[in-house]
């Protein structure tokens, strides 16, 4: 069982080294295109997803009718949903932020020069030196411009990874057999059962955040809790003017919630 996340900037050669790791772990890679689909899954539409990009600020001007904490709370459930099956490959998208304390995770920061990143992406884009570094430059400061936004941390924080792998010294093949290796170490695969617990239930109270802000204006105002796999405790306040009874169909309709204990108060409509 092997649950890695997968950092890096854009010209290090990351997806290679993806694809290799996910082929001999026969697991699965969850790339763009895989994220976006299960982004569907969860009740996006395809116009939303393409509108996400791993920029700030002007990503959430993109997000129709969600706000940034909304897609916050969209990506989190994403990555929480996707880590609650206890393995996979997971590029990019805070993941190493995410699952930072979570204990059955391996993080992977793949690092490159700038001068072997300027040579990849001028070959592999067809463009000059200059222009290479120009978009290198550019998608590594939208990148922690985002991460710092969305998670205020800093995406270089040698804490975040439990391996950084030099791609120019070691090269596709060696770093790709490096974190497999890793990854099927005893000490990696020890993942206990109540920390997959814990997670299934974080991943539970997740997706039930997302149902509650995508169906009630006062959302922010309900807590959702799962004190135990399957049950799922809201508390807080509901605004008068919205059913309450369409939201406890939402949240009741969220696959995974089996009990659902309602200890929520509408609030009093004061005059004006």
């Amino acid at each position: 069982m092997s649950l890695i996340t997968i950092t890096s900037g854009i010209g290090c050669n990351e997806m290679e080294i993806a694809l290799r790791v996910a082929d001999a772990l026969k697991t699965d890679l969850y790339d763009d295109e895989r994220l976006q689909k299960e982004f569907m899954d969860m009740g996006l539409s395809s116009a939303e997803i393409k509108s996400l990009n791993e920029k700030a600020p002007g990503i959430f001007n993109r997000l129709l009718d969600f706000r940034p904490q909304s897609y916050l709370e969209l990506l989190e459930a994403l990555i929480y949903e996707v880590s609650r099956r206890g393995e996979g490959i997971i590029i990019g998208h805070g993941a190493q932020f995410l699952l930072r304390d979570f204990g059955c995770a391996l993080h992977i920061r793949i690092y490159s020069s700038i001068d072997q990143r300027v040579e990849t992406i001028a070959n592999t884009h067809g463009v000059s030196p200059s222009a290479a570094e120009k978009m290198i430059r550019s998608s590594d400061n939208n990148r922690k411009g985002f991460m710092h936004y969305a998670f205020k941390m800093d995406w270089d924080a040698p804490s975040l990874y439990d391996l950084v792998v030099n791609i120019d010294k070691l090269g596709v093949d060696a770093s790709s057999s490096l974190i497999t290796n890793v990854a099927q170490s005893d000490i990696i695969n020890a993942c206990s059962l109540d920390a997959l617990e814990r997670m299934e239930r974080f991943t539970l109270e997740k997706k039930v955040k997302t149902a509650v802000l995508k169906t009630s204006l006062s959302g922010r105002n309900i807590h959702v809790d799962s004190p135990e796999p399957g049950i799922v405790v809201l508390t807080g306040t509901v605004n008068p003017l919205e059913s309450k009874d369409a939201l406890l169909d939402a949240v009741r309709a969220v696959p995974g919630v089996v009990n659902l204990k309602d200890e929520l108060v509408t609030e009093k409509l004061h005059d004006i």
